[in-house]
């Protein structure tokens, strides 16, 4: 059977409008529910100024960027025989637009979320849950139908005005935007969210000796600010970019003909736009499958989650099957497809497995914590690096399966496969820092014990969601990457058919390789400075207002908490730029090389072997790090949780300090440096693949 491209961009559409439409009836859900007394009122308005203070900054900065990449992007498309169109510009404008309007709307209901969850949860666990997870779902659906709304109409303009070839290269374009705000949105909120947490945790807990979110410290609310920005927005922008180029990256594929015949092309670019349709309808139902009993523990909420995941993953299989068979696509591609599907499934199972306190290895690193704060440090490490044996074994698995059943295009569909059923796999994840903020706001409030129980029973189970999250997060960016380094080998080829082949000896090759794994660790090391940076300055002013405002510990007089949140925001955006420009400024730089060095000597040094040879060397090191700095973090997270539950002496004892330490270690592995690798190895790839034309043997 055939379905034109036309066809298949209005059923995304129309997948997308009923999307949006979900996420509005979510919006309105949450929005109706209860928002508690006066004082949780207050509390939750503080997060909100807080949070609308830093997005838009932020988007300010981004804005500017946005704009002078436009230019040139457009200036480049006027440029005789650079193979580029001024579509390219279009596409980036609007997949910048879309990332970050999902990422915004996301943290709007978010931080109006998070009070209600703890006015539900004084009444059961169940609503509290259903109030949380309604909030994730928001965020999900719009990151979802955004992007597939982008691409899908995209498409269909392009292929109306522009030769095939062309038409996959401008699509590019609108990974590239959705990227540009992730980049600074990851890093951004990244540095915000960790400095606000490591300077309350390192004087709140650790020298004042008072609980987390106690509303005596004066960084709390920059706290729970921070869990928004980093967590939810950061987090959107994040998937939206993998989600929206995993598509691209497959269309390009088919377009150029890797792994499909002639007879198969067309199917092979309406084939990801239908599976991303069919999983966000499917991921919408299952949805509803979440929810769980009064007194339920870790391993029953679990359960609930994971009902709803699995039922979407088994349905979602379903549809790539019988979409497969019906286009005449054949059981290669279903079986790349499916590959990918159960490959993200897998990294899941793992992340949970080295990071939750139900499982042996975060349980021994609690019992650790009984020697003090250098062995959980030396153990942490450890388990982060031994925890990249089974992603690492997982993507080889699902790499080798792809491509020996269907070539390159396989890799892209595995990609596509792995992220189908985003729309309820970051609902799980992006509820975690709602229900995060119920517990603060339940503490500063002051109210009944068994509040608090409720939303500490939803944030621990938060805590394990973020983690799986995450490593499905670096699963799926690595996979992304992967697929769009193939669109870009494939793209450089031209469109004669020439074969572009390069010697694993080429010095420009090897250099390149040098280059691409150096940039994870300088990228990691310029975030975590700004982390270590802005958390100095925090410490200093919370233990200033300790020492100089009378009656904050006997809690006769409130904290200055504005400051903190403006260091805080200031912070985070002064040095959320280097990171940024470094992931952008590379792959251009090295391709400005390559085309000077045409025919010179120039060209001896630096040509595209070198720019191969960087996104090889990245992709690699990249996740792999990626992999160990977020397990490792999640694991010193629970670790510290696990004392705090009452085991090796609870709260306040000696082990509980030094789990404190180790989690303060973790939380920019984790939640800064960790996640913005995924966008820094993304953001490479795509630039790569919109600069091909330019680099391409013959003209696309």
């Amino acid at each position: 059977m055939e379905i034109s491209i036309q066809v298949a961009g209005i059923v995304g559409a129309i997948a997308s409008v009923i999307g949006l439409g979900f996420a509005w009836y979510q919006r309105g859900y949450v929005l109706s529910q209860d928002a508690g007394n006066e004082r949780m009122q207050q509390i939750a308005r503080a997060i909100q100024r807080g949070a609308q203070a830093f997005l838009s900054r932020e988007y300010r900065a981004v804005a500017i960027f946005v704009a002078v990449v436009t230019v040139l992007l457009a200036l480049l498309s006027t440029v005789q025989g650079s193979g580029m169109s001024i579509w390219t510009a279009v596409a980036f404008v609007c997949g910048a637009l879309a990332s970050g309007l999902s990422g915004y709307i996301g943290m709007y209901i978010a931080v109006r979320a998070n009070v209600r969850t703890t006015q539900a949860a004084s009444r059961s666990l169940n609503q509290g849950l259903r109030v949380a997870f309604a909030s994730g779902t928001v965020m999900s659906t719009m990151v979802v139908s955004l992007a597939l709304l982008g691409i899908s109409l995209l498409f269909i303009l392009f292929t109306s005005v522009l030769e095939a070839h062309q038409a996959a290269s401008a699509l590019a374009g609108f990974g590239f935007g959705g990227t540009s705000i992730a980049i600074f949105a990851r890093v951004g909120g990244g540095i915000y969210t960790k400095a606000a947490d490591v300077g309350a945790d390192l004087v709140g807990k650790t020298e004042a000796g008072i609980p987390e979110d106690d509303p005596r410290n004066p960084a709390t609310i920059a706290d729970n600010v921070g869990d928004n920005v980093g967590d939810v927005a950061g987090m959107g922008s994040d998937l939206f970019e993998s989600y929206a180029s995993s598509i691209v990256a497959a269309i390009s594929l088919a377009t150029l003909g890797a792994g499909l015949n002639a007879d198969q092309q067309l199917a092979g670019q309406v084939f990801p736009l239908l599976i991303a349709a069919f999983g966000l309808l499917i991921g919408m139902g299952s949805t509803y499958l979440v929810k769980t009993q009064e007194g339920a523990t870790q391993e029953m909420l679990l359960g609930s989650l994971r009902t709803g995941v699995y039922t979407a993953s088994g349905l979602v299989a379903l549809a790539i099957v019988i979409l497969g068979l019906v286009l005449n696509l054949g059981w290669g591609v279903i079986v790349a497809t499916l590959s990918g599907l159960i490959g993200g499934v897998l990294i899941g199972f793992f992340t949970e497995y080295f990071t939750a306190d139900s499982y042996a290895p975060t349980k021994a690193l609690a019992e650790s914590a009984t020697g003090g704060a250098g062995i959980v440090v030396i153990r942490g490490l450890a388990l982060g690096m031994f925890s990249t044996l089974a992603p690492v074994v997982i993507i080889i698995v699902v790499t080798l399966l792809a491509t020996s059943a269907t070539g390159l295009y396989g890799v892209a569909m595995a990609a596509v496969g792995m992220l189908a059923t985003l729309s309820i796999t970051l609902a799980t994840d992006a509820y975690g820092p709602v229900a995060d903020n119920a517990g603060g706001i339940a503490e500063m409030s002051e109210l009944d014990e068994s509040v608090r129980d409720r939303t500490d029973a939803l944030d621990s189970l938060g805590n394990t969601t973020a983690a799986t999250g995450k490593g499905f997060a670096i699963g799926s960016a690595a996979m992304t990457a992967l697929a769009l380094n193939a669109a870009f080998v494939t793209a450089i080829q031209g469109s004669s058919g020439a074969v572009f082949t390069v010697d694993v000896l080429d010095p420009r090759l090897v250099t390149g390789l040098f280059m691409g794994a150096l940039l994870p660790f300088l990228f990691s090391a310029l975030t975590m400075l700004a982390v270590g940076n802005a958390a100095q300055q925090i410490v200093e002013e919370v233990r200033r207002q300790f020492r100089e405002i009378p009656g904050i510990m006997e809690g006769k007089s409130e904290p200055d908490y504005e400051t903190c949140v403006a260091i805080s925001t200031d912070s985070a955006i002064r040095q959320m730029i280097a990171p940024g420009l470094i992931a952008v400024a590379v792959p251009i730089a090295i391709t400005i090389l390559a085309i000077l060095g045409r025919g010179n000597f120039l060209g001896t040094l630096v040509g595209r072997e070198t720019l191969i040879g960087m996104l090889v060397g990245s992709l690699v090191t990249a996740f792999m790090l990626a992999v160990m700095m977020a397990n490792a973090g999640g694991a010193w997270d629970n670790a510290k949780k696990y004392i705090e539950a009452g085991h090796h002496g609870g709260k306040r004892s000696d082990a509980h300090k030094a789990a404190v330490v180790g989690d303060t270690v973790g939380d920019p592995f984790k939640d800064t440096a960790g996640p913005s690798l995924n966008i820094l190895l993304k953001l490479l790839a795509i630039v790569s693949l919109v600069l091909a034309p330019l680099l391409a043997v013959t003209p696309l």
